[in-house]
């Protein structure tokens, strides 16, 4: 109860630094709007009928692209964190290519893909997918080496070593891996709609700054880190949750 009211109170104080620096600052309203005008605008975009459509579409897409980048990325993290082979194959360029920015696979995506949904989910994909995978090897090379041994000696082998000992023992990892490629994820797919006409909230974004409508963009930024909390809030916050529980790390 006390938690909640200090976080909202400091919720609260951010509001207020907001109005008074939209109403004092250095910039016009026109160019730094406050909370009521960006409240105002979002109630415009949804009495519109483009605001739920935008983002009905942006998670869509997130959706498909953040599934296909967990179905890789988590089993090539757990294969290349095993496997010495793969490690020396493919380690490397997954290292590698992680630090290249998401953004800059979009003129390949459209150039392989045109104007489409699919370069789009490319490069959804191709910005998640290797956070993931990195995340889920760390898991699996700090294991401890006396699960795994104990797992051999009873038997267990191939697939079945990755599905009851490598990836329950690597779940903290994973699930951190799985977060940051999620935030990698939302990043990248908010990018790529800004840069050509998706319907989703990038385009919002884009429209906004072609009216040069300050106040509607700042409403779609309110909705995209409203969705990141409330994302943060109904997944992730529950699944570290448990999985702390299950490894006895839970704070009292």
């Amino acid at each position: 109860m006390i938690s909640g009211l200090r976080r909202a109170g400091f919720v609260l104080l951010l509001v207020v630094l907001w109005e008074l620096v939209a109403r004092y600052g250095p910039w016009p309203p026109w160019i730094f709007p406050g909370p009521l005008a960006t409240a105002t605008s979002l109630g415009e975009l949804a009495r519109a009928g483009t605001l739920w459509p935008g983002i009905g579409r942006s998670l869509a897409r997130l959706g498909i692209g953040y599934g296909i980048s967990l179905l890789i990325g988590v089993p090539l993290g757990l294969l290349i964190g095993r496997n010495r082979w793969a490690d020396e194959i493919l380690g490397t360029p997954v290292l590698g290519l992680q630090a290249l920015p998401s953004i800059t696979w979009l003129p390949v995506a459209l150039l392989w893909f045109g104007l489409s949904q699919t370069a789009i989910l490319f490069v959804v994909v191709v910005g998640s997918v290797l956070a993931i995978a990195v995340a889920s090897e760390s898991g699996v090379r700090n294991l401890d080496p006396l699960w795994v041994r104990a797992a051999l000696t009873l038997g267990s082998r191939g697939w079945r070593l990755y599905w009851t000992v490598l990836l329950p023992g690597s779940l903290p990892a994973v699930l951190a891996g799985a977060k940051l490629g999620w935030t990698f994820a939302w990043r990248s797919l908010m990018a790529a709609e800004l840069l050509f006409v998706s319907g989703g909230l990038g385009q919002l974004l884009q429209t906004g700054r072609e009216l040069n409508d300050v106040p509607q963009i700042f409403a779609v930024m309110a909705v995209i880190t409203m969705i990141g909390f409330g994302t943060e809030k109904l997944l992730f916050g529950p699944a570290e949750r448990a999985v702390r529980r299950r490894f006895g790390t839970e704070r009292a």
